[in-house]
């Protein structure tokens, strides 16, 4: 029966964010904050294992003071418990700090047998954190998983490498990071929501971590993040039979390099 940590992150829902045309500056202002939806797959998949292995799953998270909303939601989906690392760092925290948050309050928490991450943040998509906290923990990682079988001590797990797949056994403890086809994430009921209030937190300042002033020191300073706009040429193709308005397009896409 194995004791399984859930990793997440609270990130802002991509519809709400704005678009300023003129300086093509990000605003937050007025966006809403939710469960990654990468994460919300590595949380569904700790469930459907506990289901059919039994177990434990704690739900495991590093954010502002902004995050602890999330504890409802994450614990809602079905962990037993969460563990809630509070600290305004986590706004600006890249995947180094955050590996070594999560790592240290993952030794904090005592045994466990799988740790699940998403397979990459749904802000930042940097795909590091889980592959640097196994290293961190000094354990297997298996990435762009997209099943996943326990047997005995050990976990079964199917990769998708490009356009082939692969199956790789890791003993306890291992980290697993998994792709969205691997489950399809549930919508918690009313009785989950409100059973989730009553699911124990504990919460940690990073003093309680016993990390360095190294490891909590950003590595990756972003500057600014400006959105994208495409340019078009708005070229119309009006003269001419249909043949020849073809033949102009497919010789302007063939001039710009397209094809």
């Amino acid at each position: 029966m194995p004791n399984i940590i859930a990793c997440y992150k609270w990130v802002p829902d991509e519809q709400d964010i704005k678009l300023n045309p003129s300086t093509l500056a990000l605003d937050f202002s007025k966006a809403k904050y939710k469960i990654s939806e990468y994460d919300r797959n590595a949380i569904e998949e700790a469930v459907l294992l506990n289901q059919k292995n039994g177990g434990s799953i704690t739900a495991l998270t590093f954010g502002a003071a902004g995050a602890k909303q999330s504890l409802k939601d994450a614990l809602s989906r079905g962990p037993e418990k969460a563990i809630y690392v509070n600290d305004e760092l986590a706004v600006r925290a890249d995947a180094f700090v955050t590996a070594n948050v999560l790592a240290a309050a993952i030794r904090k928490a005592g045994p466990y047998d799988i740790i699940l991450c998403g397979e990459g943040a749904g802000d930042t998509y940097a795909q590091q954190v889980g592959p640097r906290m196994a290293a961190l923990l000094d354990i297997p990682a298996i990435t762009y998983v997209s099943e996943i079988k326990i047997e005995d001590d050990k976990v079964v797990a199917t990769r998708k490498v490009g356009n082939c797949t692969e199956v790789a056994t890791a003993a306890f403890p291992v980290l697993i990071s998994v792709l969205p086809e691997i489950n399809k994430p549930r919508i918690p009921s009313l009785k989950e929501v409100l059973g989730a209030t009553k699911k124990p937190v504990t919460e940690h300042k990073l003093s309680e971590l016993e990390l360095t002033a190294d490891d909590l020191t950003v590595k990756n300073n972003v500057k600014a993040i400006k959105g994208y706009v495409m340019s078009r040429k708005n070229v119309i193709y009006k003269a001419g039979t249909a043949e020849e308005k073809i033949a102009g397009l497919v010789g302007n896409l063939a001039q710009e390099g397209v094809l």
